[in-house]
Protein backbone atom coordinates (compact mmCIF):
# COMPACT_ATOMS: atom_id res chain seq x y z
CA UNK A 1 0.00 0.00 0.00
CA UNK A 2 2.68 2.37 0.87
CA UNK A 3 4.35 1.76 -2.09
CA UNK A 4 2.30 1.97 -4.35
CA UNK A 5 1.04 5.49 -2.42
CA UNK A 6 5.10 6.60 -3.19
CA UNK A 7 4.63 5.12 -6.56
CA UNK A 8 1.45 6.87 -7.61
CA UNK A 9 1.64 10.29 -5.39
CA UNK A 10 4.17 12.07 -7.56
CA UNK A 11 2.98 10.56 -10.80
CA UNK A 12 -0.53 12.13 -9.50
CA UNK A 13 1.47 15.60 -8.86
CA UNK A 14 3.19 15.60 -12.55
CA UNK A 15 -0.40 14.46 -14.12
CA UNK A 16 -1.91 17.61 -12.24
CA UNK A 17 1.18 19.62 -13.05
CA UNK A 18 1.30 19.29 -16.75
CA UNK A 19 -2.56 19.49 -16.95
CA UNK A 20 -2.41 23.30 -15.20
CA UNK A 21 0.35 24.23 -17.97
CA UNK A 22 -2.07 23.29 -20.70
CA UNK A 23 -4.52 25.04 -19.07
CA UNK A 24 -2.96 28.44 -19.15
CA UNK A 25 -1.68 27.87 -22.61
CA UNK A 26 -3.55 29.85 -25.13
CA UNK A 27 -6.76 28.38 -26.75
CA UNK A 28 -5.96 26.63 -30.31
CA UNK A 29 -9.45 27.54 -31.45
CA UNK A 30 -8.22 29.82 -33.59
CA UNK A 31 -5.99 27.50 -35.83
CA UNK A 32 -7.87 27.31 -38.21
CA UNK A 33 -8.08 30.82 -38.92
CA UNK A 34 -4.55 31.11 -38.54
CA UNK A 35 -3.57 29.10 -41.20
CA UNK A 36 -5.98 31.09 -43.84
CA UNK A 37 -4.44 34.37 -42.56
CA UNK A 38 -0.89 33.05 -43.43
CA UNK A 39 -1.84 31.79 -46.93
CA UNK A 40 -3.62 35.07 -47.39
CA UNK A 41 -0.95 37.18 -46.43
CA UNK A 42 1.74 34.97 -49.24
CA UNK A 43 -1.17 35.40 -51.74
CA UNK A 44 -1.24 31.53 -51.81
CA UNK A 45 -4.26 29.63 -52.52
CA UNK A 46 -5.96 27.43 -49.10
CA UNK A 47 -5.97 23.62 -49.86
CA UNK A 48 -8.78 21.65 -48.64
CA UNK A 49 -9.56 18.27 -47.19
CA UNK A 50 -9.05 15.31 -48.84
CA UNK A 51 -5.23 15.36 -48.15
CA UNK A 52 -3.05 14.61 -51.33
CA UNK A 53 -2.14 11.20 -50.60
CA UNK A 54 1.24 10.62 -52.24
CA UNK A 55 2.77 14.18 -50.51
CA UNK A 56 0.95 13.63 -47.02
CA UNK A 57 2.45 10.16 -46.85
CA UNK A 58 5.76 11.03 -47.78
CA UNK A 59 5.55 13.90 -44.80
CA UNK A 60 4.55 11.57 -42.70
CA UNK A 61 6.85 8.96 -43.02
CA UNK A 62 10.07 11.70 -43.46
CA UNK A 63 8.96 14.16 -40.58
CA UNK A 64 6.83 12.13 -38.29
CA UNK A 65 6.60 8.43 -39.09
CA UNK A 66 4.76 7.81 -35.40
CA UNK A 67 1.52 10.94 -36.44
CA UNK A 68 -1.41 8.20 -36.62
CA UNK A 69 -0.38 6.57 -33.49
CA UNK A 70 -2.27 7.37 -30.09
CA UNK A 71 -1.60 11.12 -29.94
CA UNK A 72 0.45 10.89 -26.33
CA UNK A 73 2.61 8.52 -27.85
CA UNK A 74 3.25 10.49 -30.37
CA UNK A 75 3.94 13.65 -28.50
CA UNK A 76 6.30 11.55 -26.12
CA UNK A 77 8.25 10.40 -29.14
CA UNK A 78 8.69 14.08 -30.73
CA UNK A 79 9.18 15.48 -27.02
CA UNK A 80 11.88 13.67 -26.33
CA UNK A 81 13.76 14.21 -29.97
CA UNK A 82 12.98 18.15 -29.09
CA UNK A 83 14.53 18.16 -25.67
CA UNK A 84 17.52 15.94 -26.99
CA UNK A 85 17.94 18.35 -29.71
CA UNK A 86 18.01 21.64 -27.66
CA UNK A 87 20.51 20.03 -25.29
CA UNK A 88 22.59 19.24 -27.88
CA UNK A 89 22.43 22.80 -29.11
CA UNK A 90 20.40 22.60 -32.57
CA UNK A 91 18.37 25.70 -33.24
CA UNK A 92 15.61 23.11 -35.31
CA UNK A 93 14.55 20.18 -33.76
CA UNK A 94 13.72 18.39 -36.97
CA UNK A 95 12.62 15.74 -34.93
CA UNK A 96 9.49 17.49 -33.61
CA UNK A 97 6.38 15.55 -34.31
CA UNK A 98 4.08 17.26 -37.01
CA UNK A 99 1.91 19.13 -34.77
CA UNK A 100 4.12 20.37 -32.98
CA UNK A 101 5.67 22.27 -36.05
CA UNK A 102 2.68 23.39 -36.75
CA UNK A 103 2.34 24.90 -33.08
CA UNK A 104 5.49 26.43 -34.08
CA UNK A 105 4.62 28.17 -37.38
CA UNK A 106 0.85 29.21 -36.24
CA UNK A 107 2.19 30.78 -32.30
CA UNK A 108 5.98 31.60 -32.86
CA UNK A 109 8.25 31.62 -29.71
CA UNK A 110 12.14 32.26 -29.13
CA UNK A 111 14.34 29.55 -29.24
CA UNK A 112 14.43 28.83 -25.61
CA UNK A 113 13.96 25.35 -23.62
CA UNK A 114 10.38 27.62 -22.49
CA UNK A 115 9.60 28.56 -25.83
CA UNK A 116 10.43 24.14 -26.82
CA UNK A 117 8.21 23.49 -24.26
CA UNK A 118 5.52 25.60 -25.24
CA UNK A 119 5.73 24.39 -28.75
CA UNK A 120 5.09 20.73 -27.06
CA UNK A 121 1.89 22.10 -25.24
CA UNK A 122 0.48 23.36 -27.66
CA UNK A 123 1.13 20.54 -30.30
CA UNK A 124 -0.78 18.23 -27.88
CA UNK A 125 -4.13 20.88 -27.75
CA UNK A 126 -4.15 21.01 -31.55
CA UNK A 127 -3.77 16.73 -31.53
CA UNK A 128 -6.74 16.99 -29.27
CA UNK A 129 -8.46 19.29 -30.45
CA UNK A 130 -8.71 18.59 -34.47
CA UNK A 131 -8.74 15.45 -36.63
CA UNK A 132 -5.07 14.05 -37.58
CA UNK A 133 -6.54 14.76 -41.44
CA UNK A 134 -7.29 18.36 -39.94
CA UNK A 135 -3.53 18.77 -38.81
CA UNK A 136 -1.55 17.52 -41.60
CA UNK A 137 -3.93 19.51 -43.75
CA UNK A 138 -3.07 22.52 -42.23
CA UNK A 139 0.88 21.85 -41.51
CA UNK A 140 0.85 21.22 -45.34
CA UNK A 141 -0.76 25.02 -45.98
CA UNK A 142 1.50 26.87 -43.73
CA UNK A 143 5.08 25.04 -44.34
CA UNK A 144 7.59 26.84 -46.18
CA UNK A 145 8.93 24.93 -49.72
CA UNK A 146 11.63 27.65 -50.91
CA UNK A 147 11.29 30.20 -53.84
CA UNK A 148 8.48 32.47 -52.19
CA UNK A 149 6.24 29.07 -52.05
CA UNK A 150 4.37 28.64 -48.65
CA UNK A 151 1.40 26.02 -48.77
CA UNK A 152 1.80 22.62 -50.77
CA UNK A 153 -0.56 23.91 -53.47
CA UNK A 154 1.86 26.61 -54.29
CA UNK A 155 4.79 24.75 -54.54
CA UNK A 156 3.51 22.11 -56.48
CA UNK A 157 2.50 24.61 -59.25
CA UNK A 158 5.61 26.42 -58.85
CA UNK A 159 7.92 23.39 -59.12
CA UNK A 160 6.51 20.98 -61.26
CA UNK A 161 2.83 23.17 -62.87
CA UNK A 162 0.72 21.02 -61.39
CA UNK A 163 -1.65 20.50 -57.99
CA UNK A 164 -0.82 18.42 -54.66
CA UNK A 165 -3.51 15.69 -55.58
CA UNK A 166 -1.93 14.78 -58.91
CA UNK A 167 2.29 14.93 -58.03
CA UNK A 168 3.95 11.82 -59.26
CA UNK A 169 6.01 10.04 -56.17
CA UNK A 170 9.02 11.55 -57.62
CA UNK A 171 7.81 15.09 -57.25
CA UNK A 172 6.09 14.15 -54.26
CA UNK A 173 9.22 13.07 -52.05
CA UNK A 174 11.46 16.24 -53.67
CA UNK A 175 8.37 18.27 -52.14
CA UNK A 176 8.33 16.60 -48.44
CA UNK A 177 12.25 16.85 -48.31
CA UNK A 178 12.51 20.33 -48.55
CA UNK A 179 10.67 22.35 -45.55
CA UNK A 180 13.94 21.19 -43.49
CA UNK A 181 16.35 23.38 -45.20
CA UNK A 182 14.17 24.97 -48.20
CA UNK A 183 17.39 27.19 -49.56
CA UNK A 184 20.31 24.16 -48.93
CA UNK A 185 17.63 21.48 -50.99
CA UNK A 186 16.76 23.80 -53.38
CA UNK A 187 16.32 21.23 -56.64
CA UNK A 188 17.09 24.44 -58.91
CA UNK A 189 20.42 25.31 -57.30
CA UNK A 190 21.94 22.71 -55.32
CA UNK A 191 20.15 19.42 -57.47
CA UNK A 192 22.23 16.78 -56.19
CA UNK A 193 21.70 17.90 -52.69
CA UNK A 194 17.69 17.66 -53.13
CA UNK A 195 18.25 14.20 -54.72
CA UNK A 196 19.79 13.02 -51.99
CA UNK A 197 17.00 14.29 -49.71
CA UNK A 198 14.67 13.41 -52.08
CA UNK A 199 16.09 9.70 -51.70
CA UNK A 200 16.21 9.69 -48.37
CA UNK A 201 12.25 10.68 -47.68
CA UNK A 202 11.75 7.11 -50.37
CA UNK A 203 13.60 5.29 -48.10
CA UNK A 204 11.18 6.26 -45.24
CA UNK A 205 8.38 5.55 -47.10
CA UNK A 206 9.76 2.04 -47.95
CA UNK A 207 10.55 1.74 -43.92
CA UNK A 208 7.00 2.93 -43.02
CA UNK A 209 5.44 0.90 -46.03
CA UNK A 210 3.80 3.36 -48.23
CA UNK A 211 5.83 1.63 -50.80
CA UNK A 212 7.61 -1.01 -51.72
CA UNK A 213 11.61 -0.68 -52.53
CA UNK A 214 10.96 -1.54 -55.93
CA UNK A 215 8.64 1.78 -56.26
CA UNK A 216 10.30 3.91 -54.53
CA UNK A 217 13.34 3.08 -57.18
CA UNK A 218 11.34 3.52 -59.72
CA UNK A 219 10.36 6.84 -58.19
CA UNK A 220 13.64 7.83 -58.06
CA UNK A 221 14.92 7.14 -61.65
CA UNK A 222 11.79 9.18 -62.56
CA UNK A 223 12.21 12.49 -64.70
CA UNK A 224 11.60 15.31 -62.44
CA UNK A 225 9.69 18.48 -64.58
CA UNK A 226 11.35 21.36 -62.48
CA UNK A 227 9.95 24.66 -63.46
CA UNK A 228 12.63 27.24 -64.99
CA UNK A 229 15.28 23.78 -65.02
CA UNK A 230 13.50 21.40 -67.32
CA UNK A 231 13.13 17.66 -67.34
CA UNK A 232 15.92 16.30 -64.42
CA UNK A 233 16.76 12.63 -64.17
CA UNK A 234 17.10 9.76 -64.09
CA UNK A 235 19.22 9.34 -61.12
CA UNK A 236 19.80 5.95 -59.40
CA UNK A 237 18.38 5.31 -56.10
Amino acid sequence: MRVSLAIGLPIAVLAMTGLGYELALPSVSNAEGLVAAIVRDHHGELARLPLPTKLAEAVVAVEDEHFYSNVFVNVFDGAGRAALASIGGSRDPGGSTIAQQLAKQLYPHGPSLGGTMKEIGLGVKLSLAYSKPEILEMYLNVIYYGHGYWGDVAAARGYFGTSPDRLTWAEAAMLAGLPQAPSAYDPLHHFALAKERQRHVLSQLVVNHFLTAAQANAASRAPLPLRGAGPVGPHPF
